[in-house]
C-alpha cells in the first residue's frame, strides 16, 4: 500500500485518481506531479515500485504545494481571520449560512441541516 503525506492511496485505483485522494492534489496536479517524476500515470498504485513511490513523494515536497495538514490549517486561518475582522463572509461563516451568494430562501439544506418543524399541536 502507497502512503504519501499520510494517506493511504487506494490500491486498485490508478496513480492518476488516486493522487486526488491527497487533500490539495486535484486531477490536474496529480498529473502535473506524475509527468516531473516521470511515472505512467495508467499504471495501478498496487503496481507502483519503490523508487516510483519515493519518486512521487519527492516532488511534491519540493514542488513547494500545499497539501493535508498545512493547507487545512491555512484554511481554517483564512476562515477565523474573515470572522475576526467581522467581514459579510465571515458572519456567513459564523452563522453556517452560504457564504458565496447562493439562496437561502429554498434550498441550502446541505449548510442549513434538516428540516425543523415549528407549531407543532399538542394533544391535552
Amino acid at each position: 500500500m502507497a502512503r504519501i503525506v499520510g494517506v493511504d492511496l487506494p490500491k486498485e485505483k490508478r496513480i492518476e485518481a488516486a493522487l486526488s485522494y491527497i487533500y490539495g492534489i486535484g486531477s490536474y496536479l496529480s498529473r502535473v506531479i506524475l509527468t516531473k517524476a516521470k511515472v505512467d500515470s495508467d499504471k495501478r498504485t498496487k503496481d507502483l515500485s519503490e523508487e516510483e513511490i519515493t519518486a512521487i513523494r519527492k516532488e511534491i515536497e519540493t514542488s513547494g504545494i500545499k497539501v493535508e495538514g498545512d493547507l487545512r490549517k491555512e484554511v481554517s486561518m483564512n476562515i477565523k481571520r474573515l470572522i475576526e475582522i467581522g467581514s459579510y463572509r465571515g458572519l456567513r461563516h459564523r452563522k453556517g449560512l452560504p457564504v458565496r451568494g447562493q439562496r437561502t430562501h429554498t434550498n441550502a439544506r446541505t449548510k442549513r441541516g434538516a428540516k425543523k418543524t415549528i407549531g407543532v399541536k399538542r394533544k391535552k
